[in-house]
C-alpha cells in the first residue's frame, strides 16, 4: 500500500511521493520559546516525530526542519518582566524544551534554525515582495504585506477575501492600506530593548512572525518542499500568510502537502496558555512515566482532538502495561528486523500508510500481544517489540517497567481514586455502562477494589 497523507490544501487523502525520489523534506513550525512547553506542544511535536519515523521506516531519507521562534512580542515581554536578556530567556527555554522532548522520546529534527540567525534572509524576502508590489512601508515605519495583491489568498484555510472582510470589526488601522494586510517588518518601538532591533533598509526594527518561517524554510529546504506541518491553530493566519509571502516572492508552490494536528482539549476547550488551562510537560511527567504519556498521545489519530484527563492517562498506563506483560511472558523477546510480509506486520503497515493511523496500528499491537500471551512465541514477541519501536514504544525491559509500575508518582493517591469514582458515577448516570466498567477495571489494575452499596461507592486497596 502506498503512503497516503491528508493534505489540508486539497482537503483529501493523497498518495505521497516526494519531489526528489528517496528524499523527504519536511518543515514544521516549532515553539515560540518564552515559557515551558505544555502537553499541547508535546502533541504537535509527537505527531511529526511519528511522521518522520514512519517515513524513515518506509525507506526515505528525511530532512526534518523544526524551527525555534526566538524573537517575538511575548519573548520581549517575558524577558523584560524577568530582568534578563532575550538570549538568556530563549536559551533557558530551549534547553528546557530539549529536556522535555527528550524525555518523551521525541527525536531531534535534522535542522533546528533559530529565527534570529535568519534576519538577512527575511530582509531579502521582504525586498523581493516590495519589488513585486506585494509589500509597502507604512507611515509608522512598519512594512506590510498587501493581501489583495496576491491571487489565491485563502486557499489553505478556505477563507475568501469577502468572508474575511465581512468578519471585520474595526476600521482600517492608520498603518495599513487594508485591514487584511499583515506586518512583515516591525519598526522599533521606544520601549523595546536594543537586542530586539536590527538595522535594515526600512530602518531599525525586527521581523514579523510570519516572515520568519518563510525565510527559514526556504533557506533550509528550498523554495518548494514536500511537507509543511504544524498545529491546526496555525492554518490561519500563520500558514496562509506563509503561502502568500513565499509564493508571492518565488512564484512557486511552497509545499506540496500541508499537515495539521488536532488540539488537546480540557473540558471541551482547547488547551492553551491564553486560557490558563494548560499542563506543562514537566507537570505531567511528575505523575506519569514518559512512555505512558507518549502512548496516551499516540492512541488518538494526529488530526483528531485529544481529550486530556488523569482518567485517560491512567487508562493509557494500564493498557501499556498489558503490552509489556505480554513481552514479559517470553524469554529473550528481543527486537528483530521486521518481515513486512508477516500478517500482523502487514496490518500495521496498512494502518500507518493510511495517514499515519496510529490508533489502528496500536490495535494491531494489542492483537499481537494477545497472540503472544496465548502462544508464548518468541518470534511474535520480538515482532511486537519491533513494531512498537517504530512508534517509539516498548523498548524498555519488560520486567523492569512492570516492577516500576509504569508510574512516575507511584500508586494512585486518594484524590485520584475519588476522581475516577466520580467519573464512573457520571458514566452510570449517563447509562454508559461500558465506560463505567472500564473505569472499574482500570482501578482494579491499579490495585483498587470498588464496592457499591446503598450509601454509594467505597474502595479499598487489594
Amino acid at each position: 500500500m502506498t503512503l497516503r497523507i491528508y493534505n489540508t490544501l486539497s482537503r483529501r487523502l493523497e498518495a505521497f511521493r516526494p519531489i526528489e525520489p528517496g528524499h523527504v523534506r519536511m518543515y514544521v513550525c516549532g515553539m515560540t520559546i518564552y515559557d515551558l512547553c505544555h502537553i499541547g506542544h508535546a502533541r504537535m511535536m509527537m505527531a511529526f516525530d511519528v511522521a518522520q519515523r514512519w517515513l524513515k521506516v518506509s525507506g526515505y531519507r528525511v530532512t526534518y526542519v523544526r524551527n525555534i521562534t526566538d524573537i517575538d512580542d511575548k519573548i520581549i515581554k517575558r524577558a523584560v518582566e524577568r530582568g534578563i536578556t532575550l538570549r538568556a530567556l530563549t536559551d533557558e527555554m530551549t534547553a528546557a524544551m530539549h529536556a522535555d522532548t527528550g524525555a518523551l522520546g521525541i527525536e531531534p529534527p535534522t535542522v533546528e534554525p533559530r529565527a534570529t540567525a535568519y534576519v538577512p534572509q527575511m530582509l531579502s524576502l521582504i525586498g523581493q515582495l516590495q519589488t513585486k508590489g506585494l509589500a509597502y512601508q507604512a507611515d509608522n515605519g512598519d512594512v506590510n504585506f498587501a493581501v489583495r495583491q496576491f491571487d489565491g489568498y485563502g486557499k489553505l484555510s478556505g477563507k475568501s477575501l469577502d468572508d474575511l472582510r465581512a468578519g471585520e470589526r474595526v476600521a482600517v488601522a492608520g498603518d495599513k492600506n487594508d485591514p487584511l494586510d499583515f506586518v512583515l517588518w516591525k519598526s522599533t518601538k521606544p520601549d523595546e530593548p536594543a537586542e530586539a532591533q536590527w538595522d535594515s533598509p526600512f530602518g531599525l526594527g525586527r521581523p514579523g512572525w510570519h516572515i520568519e518561517c518563510s525565510a527559514m524554510s526556504c533557506a533550509t529546504l528550498g523554495e518548494t518542499f514536500d511537507i509543511h506541518g504544524g498545529g491546526a491553530d496555525l492554518q490561519f493566519p500563520h500558514h496562509e500568510n506563509e503561502i502568500a509571502q513565499s509564493e508571492g516572492a518565488s512564484g512557486k508552490p511552497l509545499a506540496r502537502f500541508w499537515m495539521h494536528n488536532g488540539f488537546v482539549r480540557v473540558d471541551n476547550e482547547k488547551m492553551s496558555k491564553s486560557l490558563g488551562n494548560f499542563f506543562t510537560i514537566r507537570e505531567v511527567l511528575q505523575k506519569y512515566d514518559a512512555e505512558t504519556v507518549r502512548f496516551f498521545i499516540l492512541r488518538a489519530h494526529y488530526r483528531s482532538p485529544l481529550n486530556y484527563s488523569d482518567v485517560h492517562l491512567d487508562d493509557a498506563r494500564a493498557s501499556l502495561k498489558r503490552l509489556y506483560t505480554a513481552l514479559s511472558q517470553v524469554d529473550a523477546a528481543a527486537a528483530m528486523p521486521i518481515d513486512w510480509n508477516q500478517p500482523f506486520a502487514q496490518r500495521f503497515r496498512a494502518a500507518m500508510d493510511d495517514d499515519f493511523g496510529t490508533p489502528d496500528a496500536v490495535a494491531v499491537l494489542f492483537d499481537l500481544a494477545s497472540e503472544v500471551n496465548r502462544s508464548k512465541d518468541a518470534a511474535l514477541a520480538g515482532l511486537l517489540r519491533s513494531l512498537g519501536g517504530t512508534l517509539g514504544l516498548l523498548q524498555a525491559d519488560p520486567m523492569a517497567y512492570l516492577q516500576a509500575g509504569g508510574a512516575a508518582a507511584g500508586v494512585l493517591d486518594e484524590a485520584q481514586i475519588q476522581e475516577h469514582i466520580a467519573a464512573r458515577v457520571a458514566a452510570k448516570q449517563a447509562k454508559n455502562f461500558t465506560e463505567a466498567d472500564r473505569i472499574r477495571q482500570l482501578l482494579l489494575a491499579q490495585g483498587v477494589v470498588l464496592k457499591d452499596g446503598p450509601a454509594g461507592t467505597s474502595w479499598e486497596r487489594a
